[in-house]
């Protein structure tokens, strides 16, 4: 694994997202209900920046057109179809990373 340090602990808040730039990548970052996720940060539809989205129970809402994502597995919450990347993210020492190889 290749754990990258994308954000201090403190600058996500529970049930909010942040948005991170990796090498022309966009990745959403979420703490939501006391765990963090990490998936593709553009809404498959139209490219709608997730980490902008609502959270509601394990999903997470496009703020453009409403397109529903499943947090831990990527699918799209209503087809169950895979539609995002979803990446391993831990917290140590204040920091959170995602780990962009596996």
């Amino acid at each position: 694994m290749a754990w990258l340090e994308v954000l201090d602990s403190q600058a996500l808040k529970e049930g909010e997202g942040s948005e991170v730039l990796h090498h022309g990548n966009v990745i959403a970052v979420f703490r939501h209900e006391g765990r963090l996720y990490a998936v593709d940060g553009l809404c498959m539809h139209q490219g709608g920046p997730l980490a902008r989205g609502k959270l509601a129970s394990g999903t997470i809402q496009c703020p453009w057109h409403g397109w529903m994502y499943e947090l831990e597995t990527g699918n799209n919450a209503v087809t169950c179809q895979r539609m995002l990347r979803t990446y391993p993210v831990r917290e140590i020492d204040g920091k959170i990373e995602i780990d962009l190889e596996t």
